[in-house]
C-alpha cells in the first residue's frame, strides 16, 4: 500500500478545496456550453499544479508524478473536462519538454507553461493515424535553419486554445519509426491554423480540434532531442502519460459514488430511503470496492513508474494495467450511479449522466483498452 506523504496530503486537500470552490460551481455550465474556462489556468499555475513534475528552476513545483495523479483525480471529481485539459498541458506538453528539451528550450517554454500564461498540448494523432502512431503522414522538411511542416492533426486536446505544442512529424517517410521527429510548435508560427473544433459526447469544455499545417515554419532549434528521435520521445513518455491520466477516472468514479450515496440517503420509495434496500446497498458496495482497488493500483503504479524512470527503465505494462482497470472501472461505477438514480439519472441535466459520458473517453484516449491489453499481454509473453 502507498501511504501519502504530508506534502502529498497537502496537495490533495489544496486541490480538493480549489476544485470545490472554483470548478464545481461552473462544471455544469462548462459541460452544457462546451466552454473552456481560460481564467482557471493562471490559478492552477499559482497553485503549482501546471508544473507539478517540473523542476523549480523553470517555475515548477517538482512535486512528482504521484502528486500529478492526485491533482488530476481531485480536479476530475469536479470536472473531467478540466482534468483532461490539465493532463494534456502539464503532462503531455510540459513534462515532455522537461524530459526531452534542451536547456534553452526549457528556459524558453517551461516558465510560461508553469505559470499558466501559456496553454500546452500534444499533437500526434492524425485522421488516418490513431492507434498506429508510427503511421503519421505530416511531413517536416529541413530548409536551412527552419523546417517546413505540412499535414494535419486530429482529436487534439487543447488544440484550439494551445499556445505551445509538442508535435510529431515525419522527416523521412521511408524510414519507419526512425523517420519521426518531435518539435516544439507555437500556434503563432506562420502556417499553423486551427481547423474544425470537434463536438464531443463527453468532456465538453475541454476543446478537441483539428490542426492544419501549411508550410508551417518551425525553427530547427525547436527539434526535441534530434531529428529522427521522435519515436524515442514518444515511447519514453507513454508510461508516464498513462500513469498520469489514470488519476482522472478515479475522480469521475468518486464523484459518481458521492452522488449515488447522497441520492440513496435522500430518495424515498415505498415509504423508505432507497438506500435501505439491500440491492441498492450492494450496488454502492461494489462501486466503493472497485474504486478503492483502482485507486491503490493507480497510486502504486505512479510510484513504480517514477522510480523506474529515475533508473532509466520503463514500466509499460504496469502503466497500461493501471489506466486499463481505472478507466473501465469508472465506466462501471458511473453506470451504476445512473441505475441508482433511476429515471432522474437518465436526464440530460443529471450529473451522473455526465459522468457516464465523460468516463467512456478514458477507454479510448491514450491508447484504447484493446491496445492496453495487447501491450500487457505482449510483455507477459515476451520475445521468442
Amino acid at each position: 500500500m502507498i501511504e501519502l506523504t504530508e506534502a502529498q496530503q497537502l496537495i490533495q486537500q489544496t486541490v480538493r478545496d480549489f476544485a470545490r470552490a472554483e470548478i464545481d460551481p461552473i462544471a455544469d455550465d462548462i459541460d452544457r456550453e462546451d466552454r473552456f474556462p481560460t481564467h482557471l489556468w493562471p490559478m492552477l499555475g499559482e497553485l503549482g499544479l501546471l508544473g507539478v513534475t517540473i523542476e523549480e528552476q523553470y517555475g515548477g513545483s517538482n512535486a512528482g508524478l504521484l502528486a500529478g495523479v492526485i491533482a488530476t483525480e481531485e480536479i476530475a471529481r469536479a470536472s473531467a473536462s478540466i482534468a483532461l485539459s490539465y493532463g494534456a498541458h502539464a503532462n503531455l506538453c510540459a513534462n515532455n519538454i522537461e524530459t526531452n528539451g534542451s536547456e534553452a528550450q526549457k528556459e524558453q517554454y517551461l516558465p510560461g507553461l508553469c505559470d499558466g500564461t501559456q496553454i500546452g498540448a500534444l499533437a500526434l494523432t492524425e485522421p488516418e493515424a490513431g492507434s498506429d502512431a508510427m503511421g503519421i503522414r505530416t511531413t517536416a522538411v529541413r530548409d536551412g535553419d527552419v523546417y517546413r511542416l505540412n499535414g494535419s492533426k486530429m482529436f487534439i486536446t487543447n488544440g484550439s486554445v494551445a499556445d505551445t505544442l509538442v508535435l510529431y512529424a515525419k522527416t523521412d517517410l521511408e524510414a519507419g519509426s526512425a523517420g519521426v521527429t518531435a518539435f516544439i510548435v507555437e500556434s503563432a508560427f506562420d502556417g499553423f491554423s486551427v481547423g474544425q473544433v470537434l463536438d464531443k459526447v463527453g468532456h465538453r469544455g475541454s476543446p478537441t480540434a483539428e490542426l492544419l499545417l501549411e508550410d508551417c515554419i518551425v525553427p530547427a532549434a525547436n527539434v526535441l532531442r534530434a531529428e529522427g528521435a521522435g519515436a524515442g520521445v514518444m515511447m519514453q513518455g507513454l508510461a508516464v502519460e498513462r500513469a498520469f491520466l489514470a488519476g482522472e477516472p478515479l475522480g469521475i468514479a468518486q464523484a459518481a459514488l458521492d452522488e449515488a450515496v447522497e441520492y440513496a440517503r435522500t430518495r424515498k420509495q415505498f415509504g423508505r430511503r432507497i438506500g435501505d434496500f439491500q440491492l441498492i446497498q450492494a450496488m454502492l458496495a461494489d462501486m466503493y470496492t472497485e474504486l478503492e482497488a483502482a485507486r491503490w493500483l493507480v497510486y502504486r503504479t505512479a510510484h513504480v513508474v517514477e522510480e523506474s524512470a529515475a533508473k532509466g527503465m520503463r514500466s509499460n505494462k504496469e502503466a497500461a494495467a493501471a489506466i486499463l482497470y481505472s478507466a473501465e472501472m469508472s465506466s462501471r461505477v458511473a453506470d451504476k450511479a445512473v441505475q441508482v438514480h433511476g429515471g432522474y439519472g437518465y436526464m440530460s441535466e443529471s450529473r451522473v449522466a455526465r459522468y457516464v459520458r465523460d468516463a467512456k473517453l478514458l477507454e479510448i484516449g491514450a491508447g484504447t483498452s484493446e491496445i492496453r491489453r495487447m501491450l500487457i499481454g505482449r510483455e507477459l509473453i515476451g520475445p521468442e
